[in-house]
């Protein structure tokens, strides 16, 4: 009789293997397992294949084309985690899309997408209302999450008992799409591949497969950050590869995080940094037993070093910091646990990964000066869906080879151990609660209102986010009859929640160099004067 775990780790092990198709394997040869769960419902692996192919069947009856997006918005849940699932299944690619942003921004991510089906959960239509639904046209296909993907005689599924038709993806084939954050267009959608997916995940799963079934139910995993971003990938998709079961928390609650990992014996999990920070803030965190946790990750955030030896010293298992881009590129990994005197950098680049540091004239600089950060590896986006002078800007190209790589968007320097220090950002990122926000966007929403002249946006230490975004604007000559502070929470109400401002500050002029060019780091300065 064949090993199921043997089996599944010589699939695994090969150059390129098919998702759907392993997914699907798996639903056989560890049916009885877990495989999602969530506060209200706990599927095993045969009930999670069963629904899979269900919902692929009713999206290709429904007239989903191949590579044709299938748009999901809500709160994390079992049902979008099958939903994203059929997605791919039934040869469409999975397009998440972030629930804070503006109703504006979600209109645009799904006319950008191409997208003809739209999950939601009750919550977010709700708040969305019927004009935003009109919006999208009578063509594009509604399905609620949370009602019509329950099975009875009225769910949206197709009938029990259906499969899907086969779906065998090229490794071109696109995936998923990923939107970046913004206020300004129509956010960036990030296209990846079946090939870039499987480059990423299957090294990761074969050794969670093989390291993790002496439990006899694989790895559990516990996910606490949405799985419309990429970050929430590492721990979703490696464990279902690997056939192990993931626990979905809806919204991050410290405590209840903690309950978790206890009731489910929990093995591995993604935190952010202000989650890790979070979790150990708990008055109670002693009393829960952790024991089962065995691989830890962060990513998305600056790690601050005192932060990985709080985690180090009270938390068990493996911690790797994980350094990267949604777009691909270099990962680096810094494994924590091993090199306690290098938690200041961000370790060093995966296996099949290479990073260069260039200058100012994109030539390249020797180990130990400073520059911005470019990467090359298997795991790149295919580009930026409907934006190829984007795409063309994200890239640099090795004179010597003719390679095209990946602008990592940062500056740092390669130590003498070949370890990755992060010194700066190279387009002045703010990065709060483990997202992205992009100063220029903020920018031009604050320079929306009349009454202001000129705006800028910095980034600055937050304990509760890790950074938080902060205003500074010139206002026009009699503008002062408003209070700034309304002006905030006027531009606040047009932004996603991840992007608003914490606070902003009325300055007589912004600080420029000769050239004209604006100087936050002069901005930050007068940040810290305020701060007394």
């Amino acid at each position: 009789m064949t090993d199921p775990a043997a089996e599944l780790c010589a699939e695994l092990d090969a150059s390129y293997g098919a998702f759907p198709d392993i997914i699907a394997a798996n639903t056989k040869r560890f049916a009885e397992r877990w495989a999602l769960r969530d506060e209200y419902q706990e599927l095993t692996w045969a009930e999670t294949g069963t629904r899979v192919e269900r919902i692929a069947a009713a999206l290709q009856d429904s007239g989903l084309e191949p590579g044709q997006a299938v748009a999901i918005l809500g709160t994390s849940s079992a049902d979008y985690a099958l939903t994203f699932l059929a997605a791919v299944r039934a040869g469409g690619v999975a397009a998440p899309l972030t629930t804070s942003a503006s109703a504006g921004q979600l209109a645009a991510m799904v006319r950008d997408s191409g997208a003809r089906h739209l999950f939601i959960d009750r919550a977010k239509r709700d708040e969305l209302g019927e004009a935003f639904f009109d919006d999208l046209g009578e063509t594009m296909q509604i399905v609620m999450l949370d009602e019509d993907l329950r099975p009875g005689p009225d769910s949206w599924m197709a009938a029990e008992g259906r499969e899907a038709l086969p779906f065998s993806p090229a490794p071109g084939d696109p995936f998923n799409i990923i939107y970046s954050s913004g206020t300004t267009g129509t956010p960036k959608g990030i296209v990846h591949s079946h090939a870039m997916r499987w480059t990423q995940f299957a090294t990761t799963a074969l050794s969670l497969a093989r390291n993790f079934e002496e439990s006899g139910g694989g790895v559990q995993a516990l996910t606490s950050t949405p799985l419309y971003s990429n970050t929430t990938m590492v721990a979703f998709l490696p464990t279902l590869l690997a056939g192990g079961c993931v626990t979905i928390m809806g919204r991050f609650d410290a405590q209840a995080w903690l309950g978790l990992a206890q009731e489910h014996a929990i093995s591995l999990t993604m935190l952010v940094p202000v989650q890790y920070r979070r979790l150990l803030d708990v008055p109670r965190f002693d009393d829960f037993d952790l024991s089962a946790l065995r691989l830890k990750y962060c990513t998305s955030a600056p790690f601050p070093a005192e932060l990985k030896r709080r985690v180090l010293d009270r938390m068990p298992g493996a911690l790797i910091e994980i350094y990267g881009m949604t777009e691909g590129g270099v990962t680096c990994l810094l494994p924590a646990h091993e090199f306690p005197d290098k938690l200041h950098t961000v370790g060093r680049p995966a296996p099949g990964h290479t990073l260069k540091v260039i200058g100012e004239g994109d030539e390249v600089l020797v180990a130990g000066q400073a520059g911005q950060l470019v990467g090359r590896s298997g795991a790149m986006m295919i580009g930026y869906r409907n934006r190829p002078e984007a795409t063309a800007e994200a890239l640099w190209t090795d004179p010597e080879t003719g390679e095209d790589w990946m602008r990592m968007g940062d500056i740092g320097r390669i130590d003498a151990d070949g370890f990755i220090e992060l010194v700066g950002r190279a387009k002045d990122v703010i990065i709060s609660g483990g997202f992205n926000i992009y100063p220029v966007d903020l920018e031009a929403a604050l320079e929306q209102e009349p009454e202001i002249a000129e705006a800028a946006v910095i980034g600055v230490p937050s304990d509760a986010w890790g950074e938080t975004p902060v205003g500074f604007v010139v206002l026009e000559s009699g503008a002062r009859e408003e209070p700034v502070e309304r002006l905030r929470e006027r531009v606040n109400g047009r932004l996603g929640k991840t992007q608003r401002l914490s606070e902003l500050h009325e300055i007589a002029e912004m600080p420029r160099s000769h050239i004209g060019k604006l100087l936050k780091t002069e901005l930050r300065a007068v940040w810290n004067t305020m701060q007394g």
